[in-house]
């Protein structure tokens, strides 16, 4: 058979009748294919077990602490009524924890503390996410002078020690809960800052943002609608881990004798007070605390790193 000859059996077939041209592929097939973004994103999110495990440990640690001192009550702020609890009783039925060198509960202790150290932690997380994220739009976006100087002024925060610096403003300021929170905050956006401005960098060049210039669109219009919403993935992963660095600072400071003041108080203010007397084999007033202040820390962390893999672009279904 000839060239010809194939050619006409493959468009006329043998017998010499016409057939039709081989159907597309059904375009239904191709929209079911289709998998959004937020699923794909939440599938690599799920397939990391660690991750999942820590989301779970995360959730029962504030349910603990903030709701449960509505279900289990105990005395943790009326110093005289303390005085007739049992002072460094070891765990038992009564003290499943034990109580501490002042009489107070155990459990309940570090129920009450965890409400301060959490809200803390996370609150401060936003203020160092809020500041970081504006600091290094602005920068990378503005570019040449303004990023030079900006930059040049980030340089010299992260010259300072970082511990020097949160004793200093902890002893210069008084220290009340929203101090706390500020100058927690304050002391964390530096690197947050670094990681949002490559991505205004990176973004400002890009075809949509150099079409929404050529429109006419100024500079806080592309911010607004295409540096941020482009930048929501860094923003949510660096995000996860300013809360545990908020929390671990937090814990630092208290431990340091310079946490929450009286009535209140903190996991570090707990684990200082609980360190004078572990020489006396009271264990229960630290390892139990110690083991969940870790493992929280820890949880955050694995948490973080897998929202940085669900916003991983090369590990999404092109």
């Amino acid at each position: 058979m000839t060239i010809g000859e194939s050619a006409t059996h493959g468009e006329y077939g043998t017998e010499g009748g016409t057939h039709a041209p081989a159907p597309l592929a059904d375009d239904n097939a191709t929209f079911a294919a289709f998998v959004p973004l937020w699923r794909q994103r939440l599938r690599i999110f799920l397939q990391n077990k660690m991750a999942i495990i820590s989301v779970v440990y995360i959730i029962v640690i504030f349910l603990i602490s903030f709701l449960g001192p509505v279900v289990w009550h105990t005395n943790q702020t009326n110093q005289a009524a303390a005085l007739f609890n049992v002072e460094n009783a070891p765990p038992s039925w009564h003290y499943l924890l034990g109580t501490d060198a002042s009489g107070y509960n155990e459990l309940g202790r570090i129920m009450f503390g965890g409400e301060y150290s959490l809200t803390l932690g996370v609150l401060s997380g936003f203020v160092t996410i809020v500041i970081g994220t504006l600091y290094g739009m602005v920068s990378g976006f503005m570019g040449g002078v303004v990023d030079t100087v900006l930059m040049r002024i980030l340089d010299s925060f992260l010259s300072i020690p970082i511990l020097f610096l949160l004793l200093t403003l902890v002893t210069v300021f008084q220290r009340t809960t929203v101090s706390l929170i500020l100058i927690i905050g304050f002391i964390g956006w530096f690197g947050n800052a670094r990681i949002i401005r490559g991505d205004a960098l990176l973004i400002k060049e890009l075809e949509y943002s150099q079409a929404a210039r050529a429109m006419g669109g100024g500079r806080w219009h592309i911010i607004r609608r295409h540096v941020f919403p482009n930048s929501v993935s860094n923003i949510v992963t660096v995000s996860t881990f300013a809360v545990a660095d908020s929390i671990l600072f937090l814990t630092t400071l208290g431990y340091l004798g310079l946490g929450i003041p009286l009535p209140a108080t903190d996991w570090g203010t707990m684990l200082n007070n609980a360190s004078q007397y572990l020489a006396n084999g009271f264990w229960w007033q630290i390892y139990p605390l110690a083991v969940i202040f870790i493992l929280l820390i820890v949880a955050i962390t694995y948490v973080g790193e897998a929202l940085r893999d669900a916003f991983e672009v090369r590990l999404l279904e092109r």
